[in-house]
């Protein structure tokens, strides 16, 4: 490797004498050590080798790995996390931390004046902080494996965003133009506090590590929140989809009944017959005699009367031509 090549590497560091867990980027081996922490992603860390992303003794040992290579290294504390150094051990005063100050046990971390320190033991109102590196005068134990060496401009940038702010690399919308990196990050991400610093900080990494890239732009864009439709209405709409569906089978039938219109024309035909047959029947009226509209009796009134010239019951019977001569 060659200085300042950002490459990827999976790593487990260990305290030698105890096997305590210093870091890893190794789920499985987090989980082994019992120090496995849900909320974290694992992943391989990325590095600029020989620019002191990572102790000394881890980068002078990059120096000569190649892609693939699994290290085994053994970190002495000068090129560690330091040696011991006594001055960084003061008394101080229980009450200086307050409200936690009751709260305090060995073994806490604590800030004082910007510093980092362990406190060691509380008692007779004063406590014992030790400003040495939790891992100061130990040596520590590498199992480094080199995953991959960064080539493109694009791999590079989207790597150095991601040192400084946890997102998924397919979240980052990046394009360079004309010397132009433009780098789009998710709104989840605009009120992160200090996004201002990390903006400046992954700007100033891009332009030491990629020498072609002059500028930098950051994007931020806003949309106007759009009102969601409720999983009810959805649902509803899904579900007429399929009213629709049987209305389109329906139209078999719509086609059937168009059919049977035919059968319509042909009864509207049958009626201009009807039509007709009134006609004929009216012809056929006018042209017949006139009759009485009452029934004809089917005794003639002329029928023969018996012999005495009255009929039966005393009427007198209708005079003959015979009678008439003889008057």
């Amino acid at each position: 490797m060659r200085q300042r090549d950002l490459i990827l590497a999976d790593y487990t560091a260990t305290v030698k004498d105890t096997g305590d867990l210093v870091e890893t980027t190794v789920e499985e081996e987090a989980k082994k050590l019992g120090s496995h922490d849900p909320t974290r992603k694992y992943e391989a860390r990325l590095i600029a080798v020989g620019d002191g992303w990572v102790l000394k003794g881890v980068d002078e040992a990059l120096a000569t790995a190649n892609v693939g290579d699994k290290l085994s290294i053994e970190i002495d504390p000068e090129k560690g996390f330091g040696l011991r150094d006594p001055s960084k051990v003061r008394m101080m005063p229980i009450r200086r931390f307050g409200e936690k100050a009751d709260k305090l046990a060995a073994g806490d971390e604590v800030e004082v004046d910007g510093r980092v320190g362990q406190i060691r033991f509380v008692g007779s109102g004063r406590t014992q902080v030790d400003f040495n590196h939790r891992y100061a005068g130990k040596v520590i134990s590498y199992d480094l494996t080199v995953r991959k060496k960064l080539e493109s401009q694009e791999d590079k940038i989207r790597a150095i965003a991601r040192r400084r702010l946890p997102i998924d690399e397919d979240k980052i919308g990046l394009r360079i133009e004309d010397g132009t990196a433009i780098l789009e990050f998710p709104d989840e991400f605009y009120l992160v506090e200090g996004l201002q610093i990390i903006k400046q900080a992954v700007a100033n990494d891009i332009f030491k590590y990629l020498e072609t890239i002059s500028n930098v732009n950051f994007i931020e864009s806003y949309s106007s929140p759009k009102p969601k439709e409720k999983k009810e209405d959805v649902e509803a709409k899904v579900e007429t989809s399929e009213d629709v569906e049987a209305k389109v089978e329906t139209s078999e039938d719509v086609e059937a009944k168009v059919e049977t219109s035919e059968d319509v024309e042909a009864k509207v035909e049958t009626s201009e017959d009807v039509e007709a047959k009134v006609e004929n029947t009216v012809i056929t009226e006018s042209n017949s005699p006139g009759q009485s509209s009452q029934p004809k009796d089917e005794t003639d009134d002329r029928s023969t009367v018996p012999s005495g010239g009255e009929k039966e019951g005393g009427t007198q019977g209708t005079p003959t031509a015979a009678d008439s001569e003889k008057l």
